[in-house]
């Protein structure tokens, strides 16, 4: 009798979990083994299997998987058990789908869409979780993203690739991830060169002095109109300075000072520290924004910078996860970060006129990022709904598809695929790094587990590989303290040490179900922003286009607000660069800006112009138009330009130069020219000629622009080819220049 209440208990028990609800909002809810958005349902028949019923936006050319059933053998992996079926089914697809990522030469495929290796998608997987469930296929994926001079590649992007994208060097952080798994010193010593290498040329190819900051395009977002105004050139991107590759570039330096300090090289670890401190400090000083509570995406502009106000979810995670902000504003980012109903947004408000992919699109691997975040800092609702975001996708597609529209949930983007590399690493690094706690570090494993008490109850992790041990870890209870940590029934401190990593290894950990503190998640409707209003000049008067239902205009001078108007009309008549923004609730975008200050064009001497009849590399034989005065030069890295220069007054000068670069469309390939500009033959920085357009040599345009302090008098100005130029195509750097422009800014 007494064993009969029992069982009765134990299945009411049952079917009280698969009933309960875990995450509900405005769009979808997670209850029990399944997912349910309006009509739609997904649900876990076994750990095996999952079953959806949901069907596609109509008329969209990629097909909706209806069911996953496990394919491949994946008992050699980390094996989970768990009460819920729905959880242990996703996570077993994310098992199958990793087997089905590693390609016959034991490199990491991106996806069922993208075959090869790139190198932020899969340094990005190995953070998440590449670098411990496979190890060999990470080491043997970043080699392949190393040139023949030992550097960094930098995948193909806007404007031939580096250096209007420089997010590279999370390449640094993930070969560091892998030693930390596998403590190979052979590898230690490979990796510890070329992150220095590449580290030393972006430091004085990519960074601010002036901010602390790292220009060009934010982290992966590497579709220029998707996360940019329209007026923005190539040039214009590599003039930004963003959040997340700020932050990347800020732990590479953090990640090389730590190699340096194990290869016993101290002053490169002190140096490395210092660099990282600096980028630190000029994401603290610059982009944080107090009246929002989080980090502003980027600065961008032309001769004035200023703020793009947009939350950018990558950047905000990865700057609680590696110290960046601090416990207080760590905790505002998770209460602050606009979390719409599908999840945190890649960036927001969105563009409104442009289609979902990286605008208007929630990407899984991302928000597992900020699941991971919210975690570190406690926000226990803020974690779920951040599961519960990549949960419910995976679960209603049957696969780890790349990115979802946040209007409606649905894989109607631009681009997507299955079988994401970066997806299924988030996937699993949510079990094993919340739920589980655990942590690599340089010589232990360290465990932290973080249990909302909605998922209170025992789960166990099988056959996970340390070093030389092999681990079976059972969590029990709820909460982020944990009361008792026992290793083979031996209490100690929750780590294990490298060292004593050997043999089978029983791990239990019992939870303290301690009470979280209350936090808050910024729930919000998916906005957005209103158009950017398009500008001109009309002598000393700035214009621009009325934009409908628009509250109100801001005006800005130099990177200054300084009116408010209702009107689309602005006097400018006092010397500045002039832009407006449109006001409806949230901010558009700033207008181009539009300089009222005179400029001179200078042109090169006769000797060293090269008319446009004259046949030279890589330009079309009939000629080349559009060019000011008598010619133009020609560029590659044999050649020195020289403009000569004579200022009236002392005062700050910006230069910037008319280019054309036909050698490639404006969103892929690598052949960005990158020259280096000295005055009176002191290095000032570095100028790019991005490419404009596969064989548009007509199209001229402007390169970024350079400020420097002149004295008065003459000044010989020089456009020259320095090691640290050398671009990712290494066999075309190449340009055509017209002049230089010169204008003083103060």
């Amino acid at each position: 009798m007494n064993k009969l209440i029992l069982c009765t208990l134990a299945l009411c028990g049952i079917m009280s979990s698969q009933a309960q609800e875990f995450v509900r909002t405005k769009a979808y809810s997670w209850h029990g083994d399944t997912i349910s958005q309006g009509e739609y349902m997904a649900t876990a028949s076994s750990d095996q299997e999952i079953v959806s019923t949901y069907s596609a936006q109509p008329g969209f050319h990629m097909p909706v998987n209806k069911t996953w059933r496990l394919r491949n053998d994946i008992s050699a992996y980390p094996r989970l058990v768990t009460g819920n079926r729905l959880h242990a089914a996703i996570y077993n697809m994310g098992l199958d789908e990793m087997v089905n990522a590693v390609e016959p030469d034991t490199t990491l495929r991106t996806g069922k869409e993208w075959a090869g290796v790139w190198t932020r998608d899969v340094s990005y997987s190995i953070l998440l979780s590449m670098a411990y469930l496979q190890p060999q296929a990470s080491m043997i994926s970043l080699r392949k993203k190393v040139d023949v001079l030992g550097r960094i590649i930098q995948d193909t992007g806007s404007g031939g690739a580096w250096p209007v994208s420089t997010d590279r060097e999370i390449w640094s952080v993930a070969a560091y991830e892998v030693y930390k798994v596998t403590g190979d010193r052979d590898w230690l010593r490979y990796i510890y060169p070329v992150v220095k290498r590449s580290l030393e040329t972006d430091s004085l190819t990519v960074y601010d002095p002036r901010t602390g900051l790292v220009k060009g395009e934010t982290s992966f977002i590497d579709w220029r109109e998707q996360s940019h105004p329209r007026w923005m050139q190539c040039a214009d991107i590599f003039n930004t300075e963003t959040l997340s590759t700020s932050i990347v570039h800020c732990r590479a330096w953090q990640v090389l000072a730590a190699m340096a300090r194990e290869l016993g090289d101290r002053r490169t670890a002190t140096a490395a520290r210092a660099k990282a401190a600096s980028i630190a400090l000029g994401v603290n000083n610059r982009l944080w924004m107090q009246d929002k509570g989080y980090y502003a995406m980027y600065l961008y502009g032309r001769d004035h910078l200023i703020l793009n106000p947009r939350a950018e979810t990558l950047g905000e995670s990865l700057a609680i996860l590696w110290g960046i902000a601090d416990d207080e504003r760590a905790r505002s980012i998770t209460e602050h970060n606009p979390t719409t109903p599908f999840g945190a947004a890649i960036f927001y408000p969105q563009i409104a006129d442009m289609p979902a992919y990286h605008n208007n699109a929630l990407w899984p691997w991302v928000a597992s990022w900020w699941a991971l975040a919210n975690a570190r800092v406690g926000n226990e609702q803020g974690v779920m709904q951040a599961i519960g975001s990549v949960f419910r996708p995976a679960a209603l597609f049957c696969t780890n598809k790349e990115n979802f529209n946040l209007d409606n949930g649905d894989i109607a983007t631009e681009l997507n695929s299955s079988n994401m590399l970066w997806c299924l690493s988030g996937n699993l690094a949510i079990t094993h790094k919340i739920l589980f706690g655990i942590e690599f570090q340089q010589d232990t494993l360290a465990f932290h587990p973080f249990v909302p008490r909605v998922l209170d109850g025992t789960r166990t992790l099988s056959n996970f590989k340390y070093r030389k041990a092999t681990l079976d870890i059972t969590v029990s209870g709820h909460g982020s303290e944990i009361k008792s940590f026992k290793v083979n029934g031996k209490e100690q401190a929750p780590m294990i040490s490298a060292k004593k990593a050997r043999g089978n290894l029983k791990v239990e950990i019992v939870m303290a179900d301690n009470e979280l503190p209350a936090m808050k998640v910024n729930n919000v409707k998916n906005l957005k922003a209103p158009l950017t209003p398009i500008t001109w000049l009309e002598g000393k008067t700035l214009c621009w286009n009325p934009i409908e239902y628009i509250g109100h205009y801001i005006v800005l001078r130099d990177g200054v607000r300084i009116a408010k108007t209702h009107s689309t009309t602005f006097d400018a008549s006092l010397p500045g660069e002039y832009q407006v923004i449109g006001v409806m609730g949230e901010e558009s975008f700033a207008s181009e800006p539009r300089s009222t200050r005179a400029y001179v064009n200078v042109e090169m001497p006769d000797e060293q112009t090269a008319i446009s009849s004259k046949e030279a590399m890589n330009k079309p034989k009939d000629g080349v138009k559009g060019y000011t005065g008598s010619g133009f030069a020609e560029t590659d890295k044999s050649t020195r330009l020289e403009f000569p220069v004579t200022v009236d007054g002392e005062g700050d000068y910006s230069l910037s130069f008319r280019y054309a670069n036909g050698n490639g469309p404006v969103n892929t390939r690598n052949r960005c020219a990158v020259r280096t500009l000295c005055i009176d033959g002191a290095r000032v920085g570095t100028i790019v000629l991005p490419q404009r357009g596969e064989g548009n040599w007509d199209d001229w345009g402007m390169t970024n622009a350079l400020h420097a302090r002149l004295a008065p008098g003459r000044h010989t100005v020089t456009l020259e080819f320095r090691p640290e130029d050398e671009n990712m195509n290494r066999s075309t750097n190449h340009a055509l220049v017209d002049c230089m422009r010169l204008s003083r800014v103060n």
